[in-house]
């Protein structure tokens, strides 16, 4: 069964909202203590610096889920791309098309934005999502291996 969202940007009210959601992902990737998020830093860094933006799938009036992206750059490209960083959609809503049309959103965007491509990550064990975005098309990146530095 395929039940077809609405979507809707988030706004500075929206806080707690998206940080629930960033504590749902967290714990369905068993990564709970690494959340160290607020709602005031998710203020200062979504809405007062404008770093990432956010946007809502909806069912009935009720957001079901979200996804967090922001733009990233490609020099082979010359152009920007935009990087997802976190889809999200709650258990209950799950396996019912709402992933897919937040991907179709999230492109839509990105072809609006003249962006030359988009990227993510997922954590190697996660079979179900790199099914799903294997299934969407997506391109594995086998070759590249993710770097970080905290600061």
């Amino acid at each position: 069964m395929s039940i077809k969202p609405t979507f809707r940007e988030a706004t500075r009210e929206d806080c707690a909202l998206i940080l629930d959601f960033i504590k749902g992902i967290a714990r369905y990737e068993k990564l709970e203590d690494k959340v160290v998020a607020t709602e005031e830093l998710l203020k200062e860094w979504i809405f007062d610096k404008q770093s990432a933006w956010v946007i809502f799938p909806m069912i009935d009036g009720k957001e079901v889920g979200f996804a967090v992206y922001c733009q990233n750059f490609s020099t082979f490209l010359g152009r920007a791309g935009m990087y997802l960083e976190d889809i999200y959609v709650l258990p209950e809503y799950r396996n019912q098309g709402i992933g897919k049309a937040t991907f179709d959103e999230l492109l839509n965007i990105a072809k609006q934005r003249g962006y030359g491509r988009m990227e993510w990550t997922c954590l190697d064990w996660n079979t179900p999502s790199i099914e799903f975005y294997l299934k969407l098309g997506a391109e594995q990146m086998n070759e590249w291996t993710t770097y970080r530095m905290s600061l």
